[in-house]
């Protein structure tokens, strides 16, 4: 297990071949992408192209590619960022922070610093809060990172992230945590434990849903139905494309798309 977890990491910070995303887990399942609303897609390509990410299309799909994940972009009108939302903010690692502020500044991001000099905060368009950490030993300028939620009871969502998708549980320093093929999950316990005053859902915000890609999608999903996880959009085959998706939501409130085939053929 070891073993298979350290060649997943070297994949996913791996060299300039980027089409592929990670191997999957033993369960089938790796990190895939994250799936944008947004109110002027022009301004949110070029911040994501400043950062390093590469245009690519599959089909007609069109998609922004990231070590690790793609980024996706679909024009509309966000309820709020990422903060007040389940999902607090999105992680990168990156080989140099300094240069990561001249880019993201550059695209007219706001920057902040971190709780330490390996790490900054940088706000893309839409109140997208994305955490940068510095790791000089990468071999690319910048690589998917973590997922950090914001929820009342991590452990039972840290639990409910294993069964449903074999994440490996475990900590990020002092984070409740469960790790995917290229993404972290971090979990932290939110004050809005009260009736009334959970946090929002993704879908509809800046950042609508996160997608893992999942190899024999049709099967997982009966497995997941037979295990009594609800389907919000069944198994369905895009037109004209290999790719195939469905959509489900974890309990928290975290819109999942579940691809199969999304990176472009090599």
């Amino acid at each position: 297990m070891r073993l298979r977890s350290f060649f997943l990491l070297l994949c996913a910070a791996a060299a300039p071949s980027w089409a592929q995303l990670s191997p999957p887990n033993d369960a089938g399942v790796a990190m895939g992408h994250l799936h944008l609303s947004v109110r002027d897609t022009d301004a949110q390509k070029a911040f994501w192209t400043a950062l390093g990410g590469v245009p690519v299309t599959n089909g007609r799909l069109q998609l922004i590619q990231f070590p690790g994940t793609f980024v996706m972009l679909r024009k509309g009108e966000p309820t709020g960022g990422t903060e007040g939302s389940v999902i607090n903010h999105i992680g990168f690692k990156v080989k140099s922070l300094r240069d990561i502020q001249a880019k993201a500044m550059a695209a007219g991001a706001k920057t902040a610093p971190g709780s330490n000099a390996a790490q900054m905060w940088v706000y893309a368009p839409d109140d997208v809060k994305l955490e940068m950490t510095e790791d000089t030993t990468l071999t690319v300028p910048i690589a998917s990172h973590h997922i950090h939620y914001n929820v009342p009871v991590p452990l039972e969502m840290q639990a409910w992230y294993a069964k449903t998708f074999g994440a490996i549980p475990g900590k990020r320093g002092n984070f409740d945590a469960a790790d995917l093929p290229a993404i972290n999950l971090s979990f932290s316990k939110s004050a809005a434990t009260l009736p009334g005053t959970a946090l929002a859902g993704t879908k509809g915000r800046s950042l609508d849903h996160i997608g893992f890609e999942v190899t024999h999608l049709e099967a997982f999903l009966k497995k997941l139905e037979s295990a009594g996880v609800k389907i919000d959009m069944p198994y369905r085959q895009l037109p004209d494309s290999t790719t195939a998706i469905a959509f489900l939501t974890d309990p928290w409130g975290t819109y999942i798309e579940l691809t199969e085939n999304l990176a472009p053929a090599r």
